[in-house]
């Protein structure tokens, strides 16, 4: 089963020209261009999570404040989901893509000179906008290149969204390591040394990825939705999918924070962070046998029902081994809840209404990823502190797992 996401609602539609590009390796255009989900995902928003406690000590933050930065990046990401499509029909889809990913670049090395909550917030919206610009052509482009080899398509854009572990595990081996030569040389705000890097990551990611992903070539226009979609068939997926935003971003915005007050070594949290983008790379074929085998919600069930489990062990117990398997198996398993969303649509519904539903999946996940680090920062500032934050986000998790259970497959399309 191939991995595939509701962020990129148009790439189901879009239909590839007469002639494809002859094209050798496809399997290096795919690695190259799955350096856009590394820059959207791995390296602009999940890297926050391990500068929030460099950043909250030096800047004073609570952890409302704090989880109000990944706030303003969902809402931005919102935003650019809603432009992007609009962006790409005027100016081309690798343009998007390209000017997505030096906009991430540039607005992560504004960072490394500013120091004032307000303008800090700004640029984590912005630096969502350009996320989301860059992981929706990015998914577009990916889903052209499955059309052209249909014998890899899984392999292929597995390849594309499994970026997103490249950029987890290279901003686990990048923050660290300019945090340490920042404190060596004693900058002011060692932080800002970290989004620097990150910046440039980005940019050269950018470099890396321009000529492979031109080489795809831009899909014809992309069609329109002409079939009816109802919310209300499909209410429990959709409730299940927005417990899912908002439970699976508490995690991955604060968990850091709480390994660090638990008092785990650097070197292990930073080996905790690597493991969590490798098992990242590997979970695209972990699932697809039970993705294609529940017709319904059940598949979205389970999931939340593990990332539920794993997401408590860090709140319960400081020992090593529990924690870093709750890392790995959080990382084999929330991209595939994403996957599942879109397997639902397809098992579902006729292609001429997947747009529409894979698009109404995305609104939902968005608004969850923009209730989640706010309600989670806000507990965490009570008294059960970073723990109680995270069993907040188990119980969105689990609440998931109920709703979406009870999302049955439609009658007609089973």
């Amino acid at each position: 089963m191939s991995q595939e996401t509701p962020s990129t609602p148009i790439a189901n539609n879009a239909v590839p020209t007469a002639e494809a590009p002859p094209l050798h390796r496809p399997w290096a255009i795919a690695l190259a261009l799955s350096l856009g989900a590394a820059v959207a995902l791995g390296l602009s928003r999940f890297s926050y999570g391990l500068l929030l406690p460099p950043m909250r000590e030096d800047l004073g933050w609570t952890y409302l404040v704090a989880g109000s930065m990944n706030t303003a990046n969902a809402f931005g990401y919102f935003g650019g989901a809603l432009i992007t499509p609009w962006l790409m029909r005027r100016l081309g889809v690798w343009r998007v893509l390209m000017l997505g990913a030096v906009l991430a670049g540039l607005f992560m090395l504004a960072t490394g000179v500013l120091t004032d909550t307000t303008a800090l917030m700004l640029q984590r919206l912005l630096a969502g906008v350009a996320s989301a610009l860059v992981f929706t052509a990015g998914g577009v482009l990916a889903a052209r290149l499955r059309s052209m080899f249909p014998r890899h398509a899984g392999f292929l854009i597995g390849l594309y969204y499994g970026g997103t572990g490249i950029g987890i595990t290279l901003s686990a081996l990048l923050v660290p390591a300019s945090l340490a030569s920042a404190h060596t040389h004693g900058a002011a705000h060692g932080w800002q040394w970290s989004w620097l890097g990150l910046g440039l990551a980005c940019l050269v990611a950018a470099v890396i990825m321009a000529r492979p992903a031109r080489l795809i070539g831009e899909p014809a226009r992309m069609q329109t939705a002409g079939s009816r979609f109802s919310v209300r068939d499909f209410r429990f997926g959709l409730a299940g999918y927005f417990m899912f935003g908002a439970g699976y971003i508490g995690y991955m915005t604060f968990v850091i924070a709480l390994l660090k007050q638990q008092g785990m070594s650097p070197t292990r949290i930073t080996v905790f962070y690597a493991l969590l983008g490798v098992a990242v790379l590997i979970s695209s074929r972990i699932w697809a046998r039970m993705l294609d085998y529940f017709k319904g919600g059940q598949s979205m069930a389970i999931l939340n029902g593990l990332l539920a489990v794993v997401t408590v062990l860090p709140a319960l117990t400081a020992s090593a081994p529990v924690v870093f398997v709750s890392g790995l198996v959080f990382g084999m398993v929330f991209l595939s809840v994403v996957t599942s969303t879109t397997v639902l649509v397809r098992h579902n519904l006729p292609q001429s209404a997947w747009p529409a539903g894979i698009s109404a999946f995305t609104t939902v996940f968005a608004l969850g990823q923009i209730v989640g680090p706010t309600l989670v920062g806000w507990v965490a500032d009570g008294a059960g502190g970073l723990e109680r934050g995270l069993l907040v986000s188990a119980g969105c998790l689990l609440l998931g797992a109920v709703l979406a259970w009870q999302q049955k497959a439609l009658a007609t399309h089973t």
